[in-house]
């Protein structure tokens, strides 16, 4: 096999890795009815968390973040480079999307979150708790947990480039960001509408 073929077998292999859904893996491990069933359909922590089973949610969000650690971990160790390679940002962006339309769930997957989370702390911690830091101060002083993902994706990117430059891999962390936004397009409309929900507010 030539290292071409190689490298496209490890970022396939990132997407498969990214298309376990472990909303839907550990509701039917716990007997949880599908997470596409009900509220708001998506396959994730927060609406795992709906069924009112706290480690239910926990373990999906533990899970998805994992998920996108060891796609990213496993490729690094296969190629041995750092994130200046091309290889590396294939791989996230394909872990990434595995997350958004998973091959095993009919491509029905999450907004994608925890999975980012994940691949920016294995990218490197200090992206991956900066870009943290972000949703957590927002979403403790405005109460919107979709802002807070929106606000964190869009500096992610120039967190990356202030502690690294301008490389490759800043260029999939955007794309990223940009997926992610894109996938909270309900959110945005709602928050615009002041229809969103608030953390710990009323259902």
């Amino acid at each position: 096999m030539n290292q071409t073929a190689f490298y496209g077998l490890l970022i396939l292999g990132s997407y498969f890795i990214g298309s376990i859904s472990f909303a839907v893996v550990v509701s039917k491990a716990m007997r949880l009815p599908d997470p596409h069933s009900y509220g708001s359909g998506n396959p994730g922590a927060t609406n795992v968390l709906r069924t009112g089973n706290k480690v239910a949610a926990l373990l999906t969000l533990v899970g998805d973040a994992a998920k996108g650690y060891v796609a990213i971990a496993i490729a690094r160790a296969m190629v041995g480079v750092e994130v200046d390679s091309w290889v590396l940002p294939l791989a996230a962006i394909a872990a990434f999307v595995g997350h958004l339309f998973p091959v095993f769930h009919g491509f029905k997957g999450g907004k994608g979150v925890a999975t980012a989370l994940g691949i920016l702390l294995a990218i490197n911690w200090v992206l991956g708790l900066t870009t943290l830091s972000t949703w957590l101060i927002v979403a403790v002083f405005m109460r919107y947990s979709s802002l807070a993902a929106l606000i964190a994706a869009l500096f992610a990117p120039l967190y990356f480039i202030f502690l690294f430059g301008v490389q490759p891999m800043a260029a999939a962390v955007a794309a990223m960001s940009a997926l992610l936004i894109w996938r909270h397009k309900g959110n945005i409309e709602k928050l615009l509408n002041g229809t969103e929900g608030k953390i710990g507010g009323k259902k």
